[in-house]
């Protein structure tokens, strides 16, 4: 369809306006099904061993040099398991697209009143918060988190770093 798309731009340019607008519904529509065909996908590490052992390995595959802290965390529902695990995954991933050279990173989690917190904290070039609005990472882990009942907090300054944290609430 792009090929024909290119061909019909020169000859019939309605016509090649009309098949853009198709193009861009079809490929909104393809973009949506992955996304929803992501989000159901759920890694069997997480799944045989816990989030320790997943996000360990996820840190191993980080652009960043990572160092994770699950001490003493146990097994959740899977909901939880999830979101915790995709929010550290993108926050590792903004990490490693922004923070710079030589930056580091860590992965924290602990058990803590009821809830499950976690944080990924690394000591890049940081950004202003107020003047940067969240972009789709940001937007998808809020997603992710609110649907189960979480909170997202994004702190960061300018040459200080970054720290992406959350909490979700345990069942009593």
């Amino acid at each position: 369809k792009l090929r024909l798309l290119q061909q019909l731009s020169e000859s019939d340019p309605a016509g090649a306006k009309r098949m853009l607008e198709e193009l861009t519904t079809s490929l909104d529509s393809a973009i949506q099904e992955l996304r929803e065909f992501a989000h159901g996908v759920y890694p069997p590490l997480l799944m045989d061993r816990g989030l320790g052992e997943a996000l360990s390995a996820a840190a191993a595959r980080a652009s960043l040099p990572t160092r994770v802290d699950t001490d003493g965390i146990d097994r959740y529902p899977e909901d939880i398991e999830a979101a915790v695990y995709f929010c550290c995954l993108e926050a590792l991933q903004n990490a490693g697209k922004y923070a710079g050279d030589g930056a580091t990173a860590t992965v924290q989690m602990r058990e803590d009143e009821g809830g499950l917190m976690f944080a990924v904290i690394d000591d890049g070039r940081g950004f202003d918060v107020k003047a940067r609005p969240g972009g789709a990472g940001f937007i998808n882990m809020n997603d992710r988190l609110g649907a189960i009942g979480g909170d997202l907090r994004v702190e960061s300054t300018p040459g200080a770093g970054t720290k992406v944290s959350g909490i979700i609430p345990l069942p009593g």
